[in-house]
């Protein structure tokens, strides 16, 4: 079931976002080569029992998952793309970091992730990142009035395809609002003009994640993270998105994006 927002609940939803936003600032400013991965884990914790906000991934136990989740942040390092739990690993330079939050506040959830790479950063890696980040501002410029989520769906792919990367059909995008995951499923794989049809008032993650040569993913032994199965590195990026009568409203928008932006 499709639930619509009310331009209020959606300014809801944007104080969550506004959170998460600095969250992932927070996590991108202090994420660095001799970082412990837990120490990332328990200040994001500490950062939401300040705010009195929830986290949406604590006991989450979906049925891909070997749950419940007992973390308030997804990290994932190198070939780890999806669902990474945050586990005793110091940072090295070099190291591809990909950061997954989602909280709620007051009842309403917002969802955002990024990738940093830590260190001296290697130009393939900073290629894929820019490519996800490519990817998900296409997808941002497809949600539109009128627009249907094969459009989404085939502005991300486009963008892998001009850069070479395979794409992963398992994992996408998702309607979010008073819970993390709501109808309906965004696929960063589709044709322009098929599926729903968008409409002023539905709030969306939009998520595209690559890894670099190969679109298969395997389980980690946690149960949980996601990686490459062939070991190549990974990068993923995230927004939350209200649709409005005109341009998309990013949510999560984070103030390093809103400066590139405006240079």
């Amino acid at each position: 079931m499709i639930e619509l927002k009310t331009p209020a609940e959606i300014e809801r939803m944007q104080v969550t976002g506004r959170f998460v936003a600095e969250i992932l600032t927070e996590v991108g400013r202090i994420a660095d080569v001799g970082v412990n991965l837990l120490d990332l884990e328990h200040h994001v914790r500490d950062m939401i029992a300040r705010r009195g906000a929830e986290s949406c991934y604590w006991d989450y136990a979906p049925s891909f998952g070997r749950g419940p989740f007992r973390n308030v942040l997804c990290l994932a390092v190198n070939d780890a793309v999806l669902h990474g739990k945050p586990h005793d690993y110091v940072l090295r330079d070099g190291d591809v970091v990909t950061a997954d939050i989602a909280v709620s506040i007051d009842g309403w959830a917002a969802d955002s992730a990024r990738t940093v790479v830590v260190g001296t950063p290697a130009e393939e890696d900073l290629r894929i990142v820019r490519a996800t980040e490519e990817a998900l501002e296409a997808a941002i410029d497809a949600a539109r009035p009128g627009n249907r989520i094969g459009d989404i769906s085939a502005a991300i792919s486009a963008v892998a395809a001009d850069h070479g990367y395979p794409v992963n059909d398992e994992f996408g995008g998702h309607g979010i609002g008073r819970t993390m995951h709501e109808d309906p499923h965004v696929s960063n794989i589709g044709r322009a003009g098929r599926g729903l049809t968008l409409r002023p008032g539905l709030t969306l993650a939009l998520e595209p994640w690559f890894a670099r040569t190969t679109d298969k993913i395997v389980f980690d032994e946690d149960g949980w993270t996601l990686r490459s199965a062939d070991g190549s590195r990974t990068a993923h990026s995230e927004h939350t998105v209200a649709i409005t009568e005109g341009d998309a409203l990013v949510l999560t928008r984070r103030e390093d994006e809103l400066a590139t932006q405006g240079a």
